[in-house]
């Protein structure tokens, strides 16, 4: 069951219930706007990562700004998105489970459906779904990109693989994934372009291979928020899949721009809302978003334009505040430190713009793991 709405259309900010989730609707649109040029200008298709908004509204202005389709992890966001309109979308992960593997062939009747192996027992998987479904799953392989996850870790075994998923019936070999996500993360911009060339000497080389065999490689897709821009500079990748671009976050915020100031190429949009619950004593306040309203893996968030102030601990349903001076029901804008799961947190995000309530947006792949 989902949570009371938390406003309606028309009212002012100060009426919004709290803890909430905040869009702030100029720097939002921004922010897409501003993506979509910087990859259109480069002549790359740019399919942005949903797991981060899990928002049908959110996705609709990304494709109507010209994203060629969306990117989902999960098979059940894929499809809490389709309402958007989407007609090409990436499950970028390694879907197992017979039931999910059901479900994502199923996808596949109703739009483009590409998703990733880098095994061959799990190729087979996912072959026998689309055959049992009578449907056609594209594949991308997906390469390492020197971060140790999932991706396959040596380019000379790339052949087998692409001639096993050629032959497989109900899968076709699209081209690689090489998506360089801890990447996104390192502090100076030296360091990020070092990992982004990394990663694209990597896929430029595997590309070679599978070209070199006689297979294809349409899509060569990866890159992220953090280094969108050296992943564009490379030259390699023809597809980029960035998410918290929309949003942003404080973690985004530590990184750092070649000059070592804060690296902030777009807006921060998203907000959580908290008003004061209690003010014990001066210096000191206690908020009604803690750990429940809050992700808390990437550090506690900042507070919105009081420099004063520090969200110093959180429990389930409070937080606390140390710095300035704070009065009993006063509101406080929040920087979430990692803005994907804390959407996630919520039902509703509710758009503002001006200082009022412009819309009210169910977030429609919330608690979508499977």
């Amino acid at each position: 069951m989902p949570s009371p709405v938390p406003a309606r259309p028309g009212a002012e900010i100060g009426q919004v219930d709290t803890p909430a989730l905040i869009v702030d609707l100029d720097a939002l649109e921004a922010n897409i706007a501003d993506m979509a040029a910087q990859a259109g200008q480069a002549g790359m298709a740019l399919r942005p990562h949903a797991k981060t908004h899990k928002s049908v509204a959110i996705a609709k202005r990304q494709l109507a700004a010209g994203a060629v389709g969306l990117c989902c992890q999960k098979v059940s966001e894929a499809e809490a998105l389709l309402p958007s309109g989407v007609a090409d979308m990436l499950v970028s992960n390694h879907v197992v489970g017979a039931e999910k593997l059901r479900r994502l062939a199923a996808l596949a009747h109703d739009v483009r459906t590409t998703t990733l192996t880098s095994d061959v027992q799990h190729a087979r998987l996912l072959s026998a779904a689309a055959e049992a479904a009578g449907s056609r799953i594209d594949i991308l392989i997906e390469l390492d990109a020197g971060d140790a996850r999932m991706g396959l870790a040596d380019a000379a075994d790339l052949p087998a693989l692409a001639q096993l998923v050629c032959d497989l019936p109900g899968l076709k070999l699209r081209g690689l994934q090489v998506y360089n996500g801890p990447f996104q993360h390192l502090r100076a911009q030296a360091e990020r372009a070092d990992a982004a060339r990394m990663a694209a000497e990597r896929a430029q080389r595997a590309r070679d291979v599978l070209l070199a065999n006689g297979f294809p490689c349409d899509l060569l897709t990866g890159g992220g928020t953090g280094t969108f821009s050296e992943d564009i500079a490379a030259g390699v990748l023809n597809e980029l899949q960035p998410g918290s671009y929309v949003f942003m976050d404080s973690d985004y915020g530590r990184n750092t721009d070649s000059t070592g100031a804060p690296y902030r190429p777009f807006r921060q949009s998203l907000f959580v809302l908290t008003r004061v619950m209690r003010v014990p004593q001066p210096g000191v306040a206690y908020v009604d978003a803690g750990v429940k309203a809050l992700n808390l893996d990437c550090g506690m968030p900042d507070v919105l334009a009081r420099p004063d102030l520090a969200f110093t601990k959180a429990s389930d349903e409070q937080g606390r505040v140390e710095g300035g001076a704070l009065q009993l029901d006063e509101q406080l804008f929040l920087v979430p430190s990692h803005c994907d799961p804390t959407v996630n947190q919520y039902d509703w995000m509710v758009a503002v713009r001006g200082g009022y309530v412009e819309e009210v947006w169910p977030v429609d792949a919330r608690g979508c793991v499977l």
